[in-house]
């Protein structure tokens, strides 16, 4: 007869699951006993249950599938919070197994007890406690289906004793839910939003990760409609390419004539975004798209909210809008873009192969050069996200993983982890703050464990650059933000990556181009500009004031990569009178 242990892992099978990220630990044992019995499945042996979690969340999200990590009682399931707050914000399909003391112990305060069925409810949608064999497979199966639906995490806690037992109720066949079908706005709604587009003389278009499915629609609805097109920091990946419309990006890290195109339209229409920034948004003249009916409105009040995916909305609108002939608007945004992008393009192309130490936007944009037109970028919280955003080039098939909701540090090297295995013939690169780093530095041997060819980009500063910045703007001097230079390439030698410590900006080049052709692991470590700060495209006042008096030497600027080139040929697509 099967234990709950083996059908634990059986259901998991089911629902298609190949890997485990965790640490093994007692109250685990027959859980990882039965994974080593059991084909189609692995345990993936990580240095911290939180890196296990943020690789699970990576995975899930670049697959679509359900990834799986575990941690064992007391200490081990509670390291596994910070990336499972990660992956729940993410809309990522992650099953956590919480393993418990011996059933017997609980509430008599045991070694490492703890009660994970409440210290998991804020980041899971989905977290109970199995103490007996007759809740196997049902509540197993309920917590899986939980996460795939809602996207969102589930947590399964069970102490080791019940997954010793045999079980009661055989697992017999499944199939779990993971195609959902979209959301059809009302029809009053669809005739609504085309009434609106149709009055407005001044149409802005701001996309958020909803319209992933949609780039075509909204590129015929902005040529519909003759609307600029901006994108909170999650939609750059699907809208920004092959993009005319382009003004950039909105928000603390965005650059162009996103904010000044929202301001200056006299309707916004939301696609797909939740952009959590209300200083950025204008407030009024607004409607909502989304698939999500509880984000409508919970950013800024709305003339119109439609319930509905983005690329099925738009389809639907599209037949009902009228083709606008005056480009005044959208041509003057295009103009703007352009110049804005101009004047700070020249922070890191005049004497770029000179400038020690590096200035971090040359370096990111020789790596957007280098990188493969299917990468996998992961990203550390911090300025390493300033870098993505405005250096990575998007085209439709890259990707761009970072904590970008939950804003954690140190999620780029594990977020690796769990997008080689996803992607084992994949190029993956880890863009990788020297903090966030040196917080989960262990997760360095587990790459070399498993052999993963993950190239780790570190933005060595030795410093915490964000938190600086935001001292700057608080016209505070920055403390405590600066630390000690580490090498990280020689940290990585021990380990056994090969690796290359980079202080000449005539060098990267070389370093990226070794690194990147390398078959195996590999770590470039930049000695970059602990001053090279970016500022967002709108600051307040009393931010002009901060940052006067904070940061009269600080560079605050940076240049924009290869947008600038997208910028210049959109302004040669206006029309010629």
């Amino acid at each position: 007869m099967a234990t709950v242990a083996e059908q634990f892992v059986q259901v998991l099978r089911q629902a298609g699951v190949q890997r485990i990220y965790g640490v093994v630990g007692d109250s685990l044992n027959p859980i990882v006993d039965a994974i080593r019995r059991a084909e189609g499945i692995e345990w993936v042996h990580v240095r911290n249950e939180e890196a296990g979690a943020f690789a699970a969340a990576a995975e899930a999200q670049l697959t679509g599938r359900l990834a799986v990590c575990a941690g064992s009682c007391g200490p081990g399931n509670t390291h596994l919070i910070q990336g499972l707050y990660d992956a729940h914000r993410s809309g990522a399909p992650v099953l956590a197994l919480a393993s418990q003391i011996p059933s017997q112990q609980i509430g008599t305060g045991f070694f490492q007890e703890t009660h994970p069925e409440r210290l998991f409810v804020d980041c899971s949608d989905f977290c109970e406690l199995i103490t007996s064999t007759a809740q196997m497979p049902r509540v197993l199966r309920t917590a899986v289906q939980s996460a795939l639906g809602r996207r969102g995490v589930s947590v399964v806690v069970m102490p080791g004793d019940v997954a010793h037992l045999d079980v009661e109720n055989p697992a017999g066949d499944h199939d779990f839910l993971v195609q959902q079908g979209g959301v059809h706005p009302p029809a009053d709604q669809v005739d609504q939003l085309a009434r609106a587009l149709n009055a407005a003389e001044r149409v802005m278009l701001f996309c958020g990760a909803g319209v992933r499915d949609a780039h075509g629609e909204v590129i015929e609805l902005a040529g519909r409609v003759l609307s600029p097109i901006g994108h909170a920091l999650r939609g750059k990946e699907w809208i920004q390419y092959d993009n005319p419309f382009d003004v950039g990006m909105s928000g603390l890290l965005g650059y162009g004539a996103c904010y000044e195109a929202m301001q200056e339209a006299d309707l916004v229409l939301l696609l797909g975004t939740d952009f959590p920034y209300e200083q950025f948004l204008p407030g009024k003249r607004t409607i909502q798209v989304d698939h999500d009916a509880a984000r409508l409105g919970r950013r800024t009040p709305l003339e119109l909210a439609v319930h509905g995916e983005v690329d099925v909305t738009l389809r639907a609108v599209l037949a009902k809008v009228r083709q606008k002939t005056d480009r005044t608007y959208l041509d003057t945004m295009l103009r703007r873009h352009a110049k804005l992008l101009e004047n700070v393009v020249d922070a890191y192309t005049r004497k770029i192969e000179k400038h020690v130490p590096i200035h971090p936007e040359y370096a990111a944009d020789v790596l957007d050069d280098l990188a493969a037109d299917d990468a996998v970028f992961t990203v550390d919280t911090g300025m390493c996200n300033v870098w993505a955003a405005r250096y990575i080039s998007p085209n439709g098939r890259r990707r761009v993983i970072g904590s970008f909701l939950h804003g954690s540090m140190a999620n780029a090297l594990p977020h690796a982890i769990g997008a080689q295995f996803a992607h084992p013939d994949r190029q993956i690169i880890s863009m990788s703050g020297d903090g966030g780093l040196g917080m989960l530095m262990g997760e360095l041997l587990t790459v070399k464990l498993h052999d993963l060819p993950v190239k780790i980009v570190v933005f060595n500063n030795s410093s915490l650059g964000m938190v600086k910045l935001e001292m700057l703007v608080d016209g505070l001097p920055d403390f405590q933000t600066d630390h000690e230079q580490v090498d990280f390439a020689a940290i990585a030698a021990a380990a056994g990556i090969d690796s290359v410590r980079v202080t000449d900006p005539a060098k990267i080049r070389d370093a990226f181009t070794t690194a990147l052709s390398s078959p195996g692991p590999y770590l470039v470590d930049l000695v970059t500009d602990p001053n090279a700060l970016s500022i967002p495209p709108h600051i307040t006042a009393q931010q002009v004031r901060g940052f006067a008096l904070a940061a009269s030497r600080t560079v605050m600027t940076g240049g924009v990569g290869k947008m600038i080139n997208l910028a210049r040929s959109n302004l040669r697509n206006i029309p010629r009178p």
